[in-house]
């Protein structure tokens, strides 16, 4: 499933962010505050997301499914480049594969995205925005990192993400090994985007979550928690 994320200004900030605490407030789609729907026009069935007040936790039911949530940002990556989570899947996709269009489904996946500039931009590229955001209302993001609960990538390899070099797909977890139980995480998402890109980031545009199986027709089950961005100390 390719990601596209529509970025939008939410404010910059050098503080410490909360994303997803352990107890939420609530909006009126039933997200916890911040958090809004992210969906795809090709794509009738959607996975469900909801909150999970027992595990204190973002709850993702997927069926030959894919959508997500996303909270929108605007700040630079230098300010708060320590992002720290918590998630947990039933079990790994075994028809998955972060190699092939086919098989570009995840049980879970954490996407940072990174906010497109055209003054920044060749000719070619502001042409091709320009075409998405008259099509969209907004310009999407230039680049975004998949740090994703991988099904055959070993731990700790990236590829380019197979629907477009944009995206690079760094694998956390992978397979069955570590199923069923809570993982944590913490990374330099600056760090990160010098390694896999070469060079600086843009500011960052968003944070998404996404469970999704539609290209495999599989069906998947996870949960996301205690999200912030942070400083370094």
């Amino acid at each position: 499933m390719a990601l596209a994320l529509w970025a939008s200004p939410a404010g910059a900030s050098a503080r410490p962010v909360v994303l997803l605490s352990s107890t939420p407030v609530l909006n009126a789609g039933g997200f916890p505050q911040g958090w809004e729907p992210l969906t795809f026009k090709n794509i009738g069935r959607r996975t469900e997301y909801s909150w999970s007040g027992p595990e204190h936790a973002l709850h993702a039911i997927s069926s030959a499914s894919a959508s997500g949530l996303i909270y929108r940002l605007d700040q630079e990556a230098v300010a708060a480049p320590i992002l720290r989570w918590r998630w947990r899947v039933s079990h790994a996709i075994t028809r998955g594969d972060e190699r092939s269009k086919k098989g570009d489904d995840y049980a879970a996946r954490v996407y940072v995205t990174f906010k497109y500039d055209p003054s920044k931009a060749g000719r070619g590229l502001r042409l091709k925005y320009g075409i998405i955001k008259a099509l969209y209302g907004e310009y999407p993001p230039h680049s975004g990192i998949s740090y994703i609960w991988a099904n055959r990538l070993p731990k700790g390899e990236s590829v380019p993400n197979a629907y477009t070099g944009r995206v690079r797909m760094l694998a956390l977890r992978s397979g069955e090994g570590e199923v069923g139980r809570w993982a944590g995480e913490e990374r330099d998402i600056l760090a990160d985007y010098r390694r896999l890109f070469g060079e600086e980031p843009p500011p960052l545009s968003g944070i998404a979550l996404m469970t999704d199986t539609d290209d495999t027709g599989s069906s998947a089950e996870a949960w996301y928690a205690d999200i912030m961005l942070l400083p370094k100390p």
